[in-house]
């Protein structure tokens, strides 16, 4: 994942809310959407290199004990 876009395409493929996203990267939804934004938006953020990881680990099928129903 390198845009923005990612994150949202990576987000919606999960079947997860921008809220859900953000607990499951312990952090809040504020910066789930701010990572969903254009990279030339004043407020945009990119992802974490965890975060990187762990949204691949999602879309590979890893899900945590406490994984939204």
């Amino acid at each position: 994942m390198h845009l923005p876009t990612d994150t949202k395409s990576a987000r919606k493929a999960l079947g997860l809310s921008v809220e859900q996203l953000a607990e499951a990267l312990e952090t809040d939804p504020l910066t789930i959407r701010r990572m969903e934004q254009s990279e030339t938006a004043k407020t945009y953020r990119k992802p974490a290199r965890r975060m990187k990881k762990l949204v691949q680990a999602y879309l590979a099928g890893f899900r945590p004990p406490d994984w939204p129903a």
